[in-house]
This record gives structure tokens, sequence and C-alpha cells, in this order.
């Protein structure tokens, strides 16, 4: 995630915290310096942030270590002000997989709301029992409010992440269970169309309310139910073409012994952003639009392609589908990859190019649909 930077490496998974995270820290010091009128209790303050989103990240390492046991990678965690996300390189293809994935999270805030009970002890029983709320002293900066507001904050996480609402954990739940009746496309459908509803309704709640924390909740809860809606429709039309039939069987392509100079003249004169470097049929490497600027730009000499190529290529078989072909580009970080027919090389395929095909493909399948509701011959064309 961009604006991002690693500050640890758990189980072979990046933990990273996005440049907004400090606004959290500073809303901690600046509550807790209001509620105690002094220094200490800025600092209490951000103490109680630090150990909130170490509870946060043992959520989502939940998430993460549960969803590698089904072998679906883990980039990375990012911590952001209103939470933590494990970015993996795909969604579960079983229902009861993403059931568990999504499971696993909320479990791990029960279990660490366990053992704060446990070392609370009866003070937990007293405080509930006296109506004072879980938080007998709401303005102490001791030890025994750190653990209980903890306690607290772990329940509530649990609560708001069983909120049937994409994309939280009780939205992929509640998808995964109507998927193992009407398939993920129709349940994504409905359970993204629920999460939408409930952060309306939470958005107007905290517009009435004044608490426009809650309204930023709810326009995350929105936007990435819409967001996920849209995956599940690309990925249900991707999964029917093959990468083999979309690649450019018409690329311009170099060879060994040609300069920058001739890939410049291809560049002005074609769309072409991408040039594949052959020897005979072999591929060689990759030479893209930028690398040719940047060669313009800091080199004076003619130089040969193959001192500026990308040597590393992705290979990839034809018979895989778009959508697991761009899957493995996103979680290879690469937009480029060589598509093969057994050990012989076809062309190169990009992200870009995926996109373009998945808009084509939408359209033709829309036009198929028209066609099926008014009885005509739709003269559609395979690509």
């Amino acid at each position: 995630m961009g604006g991002s930077f690693r500050i640890a490496r758990i189980a072979e998974i990046d933990i990273k915290i996005h440049v907004t995270f400090f606004l959290i820290l500073i809303l901690g010091a600046f509550q807790w310096s209001n509620i105690t009128h002094s220094t200490a209790g800025a600092f209490f303050g951000v103490g109680l942030m630090l150990l909130l989103f170490v509870c946060v990240t043992l959520h989502e390492l939940g998430h993460s270590l549960v969803a590698r046991a089904f072998g679906i990678q883990v980039r990375e965690i990012t911590l952001l002000p209103l939470g933590g996300v494990a970015i993996m390189a795909k969604n579960p293809d079983k229902p009861l997989h993403e059931l568990l994935i999504a499971a696993a999270g909320p479990l791990v805030n029960v279990v660490i709301a366990g053992v704060l009970i446990a070392v609370l002890g009866a003070d937990v029983r007293t405080s509930l029992l006296d109506a004072q709320g879980l938080i007998p002293d709401a303005t102490s900066t001791s030890f025994s409010t750190l653990l209980f507001w903890l306690l607290a904050a772990n329940i509530s996480l649990v609560v708001f992440n069983l909120i049937p609402a994409f994309p939280l954990d009780g939205g992929r739940m509640l998808r995964a269970l109507l998927a193992m009746l009407l398939g993920f496309p129709r349940a994504t459908r409905i359970a993204t169309g629920i999460g939408q509803i409930i952060a309306v309704a939470i958005g107007v709640y905290g517009i009435i309310n004044s608490q426009y924390l809650l309204v930023l909740t709810a326009v995350f809860i929105f936007f990435g139910a819409s967001q996920e809606n849209t995956a599940a429709r690309s990925k249900t039309v991707l999964i029917t073409q093959k990468i083999g039939d979309t690649y450019n069987k018409y690329a311009l392509t170099l060879q060994i012994g040609d300069r920058v100079s001739h890939v410049t003249d291809y560049i002005l004169t074609s769309y072409q952003p991408d040039f594949a470097v052959l020897q005979g049929t072999r591929l060689l490497g990759v030479v893209t639009r930028e690398e040719v600027l940047r060669a313009l730009a800091l080199r004076t000499e003619d130089a040969f392609v193959t001192e500026i190529m990308q040597r590393e290529v992705l290979h990839m078989q034809r018979n895989l589908s778009l959508d697991d072909a761009r899957t493995a580009m996103e979680s290879a970080d690469v937009r480029i990859a060589a598509v093969y027919d057994d050990g012989n090389y076809l062309g190169l395929v990009s992200l870009e190019d995926i996109h373009e095909a998945f808009a084509v493909l939408t359209f033709m399948q829309m036009r198929k649909n028209r066609a099926a509701r008014t009885g005509e011959d739709d003269g559609a064309v395979v690509l």
C-alpha cells in the first residue's frame, strides 16, 4: 500500500504503518491530555493507542496465518488510523476457507479479552455489578485503567468486526455462508448490498449525533463494499477467458543487436509500450517505454537494448485464466508477463491488457444478455 513503511516482520509477513497512522496517536494524546490536564495523560493516551494497535496487529495475524494454512499468500499487514488490513494475494476460492479466515481475526480478540478478564479477576465482576461501566475510573492513568480500557477495546473490536457489512469480517462471514448455497457471485452482490445499507444507516446516525469518526467509518464500509463487488464481477468475467487468447499476437519485437534509437522509432509510430527482446525465437528480456525514456534522459550514447532491458520476466502458460494471470502478476508485483505454450514463447501481456480485455468482455456479455432477452442474434465474436 502506498505511503506505508515496514516496522517489523512476523512469520514472514511484513508489518507496515501507513503515514496517516500517526493521526490516531495524536488523537489519543489530545483526548487523554484533556481528561487528565497533564503531559503524563498525553503519553498515557499514546501508550493506549499503541497497545490497541498491537491487538489490531494480532487480529490481522489471525486472518493471515489461517489464510496461509489454506495456501493463500499474505503480502503484508498495514496499520491505518481506522484499523488494520491484511493484504492477500487473492480471495479464498472455497466458502468454508473464507469463513474460517474471517472468523480468525475476531477470535484472536476474544482470546485477548479472556486473558485480560483472567488478569483483572474480581475487579471485572465488581465493575459490572456496581453499574459503573466496564472501566471503573475512566480518568485515571493507572495500570488497572489501562487493562480495563484494553478489555473494552477488544470487546468493541469483536462486536464491530462482526457487523454483517462488507468489508468487515462479519460481511465476509455472511458472504461465505451465502456462497455455500448461492455461489460467490450472487453471495457477493447480496452481502455487499447489505453492507452498503448498513453503512448508510451508520453514516446517518453519525451525522445526527455529530460522531464524525463514525461517519468516516461508514464511508469506508460503503466504498469497501462497492470495491469488493466490482472485484467479484471482474473475477466472474476474467475466469471465462484464457491468457493465450488475449496477448498481443501482432506485437513489434526487438532483436539482440537493436539500439535504443530503434525502440524510440517504434514508440513514436505505434501505441505499443512494451517490447520483447528476442534472440531468434527465445525471449531474453523486456524493454518498457519508461526504461527507454530513462535511457534517453541519462545516457548520451545510443545504447543497445540489452543494456536497459528487464532480464527477469514472469512466465505464464497460455491456458491460464485472465483472473489467475492477474492474481499472479499482482502477487509478483509486476505489470508485464511472458506467455508461453509449454516451452515456446508466444508474446507479452500486461495488466493494462487484462483490464482492457475485462472491459471488452463485459460489453460482450451485456450484448449477449440483451440479445437473449430480445431473442436476437448477438453476432458476437470470440476474442
